[in-house]
């Protein structure tokens, strides 16, 4: 099986932290954000990896090469200009294959244990959720008893929860997908047929989206290490 890592981002919101270290290379704990991503996925044997890039993108392949010091074989999809999410991973299908491949946002930090993935899911797409966090109190799917992820309530006992940006993919979801289009509208049209799946992990997750979550990822790194 094979993993996506998403850092091709501008990181606008990291700023100015980003202004002249991609998002990825951010450190955390003593290590940088994308190399937690590589050990977790190296310990759940996944050892071949496609990372796009695009801005400072150069940094991140002078830091990682071809990944045989972190134990994995690395491949570059360079974007020159960021594209959209879905359109990113459309673009890499060259070098991910045609069997269902896992992809990770660059931009978040967690203790996941990626060997609980599907690596034959039923579905076009199989999410990992997580419980809302404060900045995100409303989540973003609806998970049913039976596993499948709705964009609307399908009943009373469905969880509203937060994608997590980690799932594994059917390369045929983004066969046509433009380099324009963006991942949750893709996901919401798969939705509509019945088509993605989801489970729930009640671990550690942060989302990365400002300098004071990544302020406080490295305290918490730093205590309990």
């Amino acid at each position: 099986m094979k993993a996506m890592i998403l850092a091709a981002g501008l990181g606008t919101r990291m700023r100015p932290l980003t202004d002249h270290t991609p998002k990825p290379l951010l450190r955390a704990g003593g290590k940088t954000l994308i190399e937690y991503h590589i050990d977790a996925l190296v310990r759940a044997g996944i050892r071949d990896l496609v990372i796009n890039t695009a801005w400072l993108g150069e940094q991140i392949e002078a830091a990682l090469g071809d990944g045989r010091e972190h134990g994995v074989h690395i491949q570059w999809s360079r974007e020159g200009q960021p594209l959209e999410t879905a359109g990113g991973i459309r673009r890499a299908l060259p070098l991910l294959g045609e069997a269902p491949f896992v992809v990770v946002n660059g931009d978040i930090w967690t203790d996941f244990d990626f060997a609980d993935l599907p690596q034959a899911p039923s579905a076009e797409a199989h999410l990992l959720l997580v419980e809302n966090p404060p900045q995100h109190p409303h989540g973003d799917f609806w998970l049913a008893d039976n596993q499948q992820v709705h964009d609307e309530a399908p009943d009373v006992s469905a969880r509203r929860l937060t994608f997590s940006g980690i799932g594994v993919y059917h390369p045929a979801l983004f066969a046509r997908c433009p380099d324009e289009a963006r991942l949750a509208p893709l996901l919401r049209d798969a939705m509509a047929q019945g088509a993605v799946t989801g489970s729930v992990h009640r671990g550690r997750w942060y989302d990365i989206g400002t300098p004071a979550r990544l302020a406080a990822l490295d305290q918490q790194l730093k205590e309990t290490s």
